[in-house]
């Protein structure tokens, strides 16, 4: 099938997908808007579920169309194409953006904030989350990447997650030791919707734990950019040993612009995207990073920016984001 034909066989499995979801279905909704990086293109289809129903609708349409479907949180590791990405994405909205804490436990939805969370911890007495304050993301994408920074991370506190399964309409919760938790990593597939996360916490002394956010806020206003970017764009080669930063500072890259984006001024391992700039300049400069990088360290930077919607052949850093085997990802 030719690259045109296929393209065809995909724009009738999409009209096709948005008439099974009637009102379900949002058209040619910008994804810039919903990321960090605020470039990119349109979901050719939005749905924002609002119950555990419109979920299982969403994953009869795409038992019988199979088109892409992207989970959107809060953006801050995503990067979508010019082109947009033909397919259904789904926002949790506010289906899971609530949290309540059960007397040292947390059960926090996962479109929940974790700079708000991390703060109303503190505020509650609750301690082990501080670090979270300085994550742009929400629980949902910090379980699935494990996010974390300054000694803590998902892993140390995360018990359990509600699931659910858009290949085998599977829900429930599953212990957080079955995820394969790892450094900026887990085995959920795509498919697999995180709708909430109950974190064990201690309880502390508040004064210090304020202090101690206080200090991460600091910390990071000090030496990381704020404006139109994902946060670190490489995992670190070694972590606690040899940061990607570091490597990239080592070669000279610190400030290097291509067309719309550049390399931080102020954080090697963050890429900048100017006002109205273009997703594929970045896409373009993070593969220049890398290469240069490897070429001149020998170090080969694996980026944690998900990149949605380019085309395979020329975006080496894209994963397939379409529901796959239903044996692929967590089973439980």
């Amino acid at each position: 099938m030719t690259t045109a034909e296929s393209r065809l066989v995909l724009d009738a499995s999409i009209e096709k997908a948005a008439s099974m979801l009637g009102e379900l279905a949002e058209r040619n909704v910008s994804l810039a808007a919903l990321t960090t990086y605020r470039v990119g293109g349109a979901a050719a289809i939005m749905v924002r579920p609002r119950n555990i129903r419109d979920l299982e609708v969403i994953a009869e349409v795409l038992a019988v169309t199979d088109v892409p479907v992207l989970v959107v949180g809060r953006g801050s590791n995503l990067l979508v194409a010019d082109d947009g990405f033909s397919g259904i994405a789904v926002s949790l909205g506010e289906m899971s953006a609530e949290f309540r804490v059960e007397g040292t436990q947390v059960v926090a939805g996962a479109m929940v904030a974790l700079p708000q969370l991390a703060r109303r911890l503190v505020a509650a007495g609750l301690g082990g989350f501080e670090w979270a304050v300085g994550v742009p993301g929400s629980i949902g994408g910090a379980v699935r990447m494990n996010a974390g920074g300054h000694g803590g991370d998902m892993a140390a506190s995360l018990l359990e997650v509600q699931l659910f399964d858009l290949c085998t309409q599977r829900h429930g919760w599953i212990a957080a030791e079955r995820l394969g938790l790892r450094f900026r990593g887990s085995d959920l597939a795509d498919h697999q919707v995180v709708i909430d996360a109950r974190l064990q916490l201690v309880a502390v002394e508040r004064a210090q734990s304020q202090r101690d956010l206080d200090e991460i806020v600091r910390w990071r206003r000090e030496h990381q950019p704020g404006g139109q970017n994902a946060g670190s764009v490489f995992v670190n080669p070694i972590p606690g040993e040899l940061s990607a930063g570091e490597l990239i500072d080592r070669i000279g890259l610190r400030g290097f612009t291509h067309r719309t984006a550049s390399v931080s001024d102020k954080h090697a391992n963050f890429i900048q995207a100017s006002e109205g700039g273009r997703a594929d300049d970045v896409r373009a400069l993070i593969e220049i990073v890398r290469d240069r990088v490897a070429a001149e360290t020998g170090y080969v930077l694996r980026s944690e920016v998900r990149l949605v919607g380019f085309d395979p052949a020329n975006a080496r850093a894209s994963r397939p984001v379409s529901v796959i085997a239903v044996n692929a990802g967590v089973q439980w």
